[in-house]
């Protein structure tokens, strides 16, 4: 007969030192990182981690940023559109507003929910979340749930999606009246290019870090 080996025990790793790759969900184990490094994801290589003290001040600028021209693109001109000696010019809301007709309405307040009070709602969540951590104070109350209602609006906020299809719009019809881009085009497109340098600096696992010390 033959004894059987003893089962062996293994140490399970502190939950709190893995972190989750939000691409593929690998896991991986946390590191005190150098200034300004990254970490990367062993299997698809997405920015994990990074060390960049200045980014949270960074990212809460641009956001503040992104919601004051956000204001200005539903507050000015549009653009404006002339031919045969007849001259139009539209703002956001107005563009809003053409769909207020019967069936359309559902489709005037699902844009007006997309392009404007979505990335308002987002903005608002991320400033009132960092601002106290810049200042080097004590979070806010519900400043975790705040950042993590700004993740989930991510995919659904779609002012870029609106001024890209605004731009295919215009080359068409550009053709057959005259195009004047108003003072919100450009706020808008503004807010686009804010939103994309923002996003690059975010590092969620850094800002949840931060959110817990400060709350500790």
């Amino acid at each position: 007969m033959s004894i059987a080996d003893p089962p062996q025990t293994y140490a399970l790793p502190d939950l709190d030192d893995l972190v989750a790759c939000p691409q593929c969900d690998t896991l991986h184990h946390a590191a005190d990182l150098p200034e300004n490094a990254r970490a990367y994801c062993q299997r698809c290589g997405i920015v994990l981690m990074t060390s960049q003290p200045t980014a949270i001040a960074r990212i809460l600028s641009l956001a503040l940023t992104a919601f004051v021209m956000m204001i200005a693109a539903i507050s000015f001109p549009f653009l404006s559109l002339e031919a045969g000696g007849l001259e139009n010019a539209t703002s956001v809301i107005d563009a809003v507003l053409a769909f207020n007709d019967g069936l359309a309405i559902p489709l005037a307040i699902a844009v007006f929910f997309f392009i404007v009070v979505i990335p308002l709602m987002r903005l608002s969540a991320l400033i009132y979340a960092l601002g106290p951590l810049v200042r080097e104070k004590p979070i806010r109350r519900g400043a975790r749930k705040a950042f993590g209602f700004a993740e989930k609006l991510r995919p659904w906020s779609m002012a870029e999606i609106f001024i890209v299809g605004v731009t295919v719009a215009l080359i068409k019809v550009a053709g057959m009246a005259a195009v004047t881009l108003g003072p919100a085009f450009w706020a808008f497109a503004g807010v686009v290019i804010i939103t994309v340098l923002k996003d690059q600096l975010i590092c969620r696992y850094s800002i949840w870090e931060a959110l817990d010390k400060s709350r500790a």
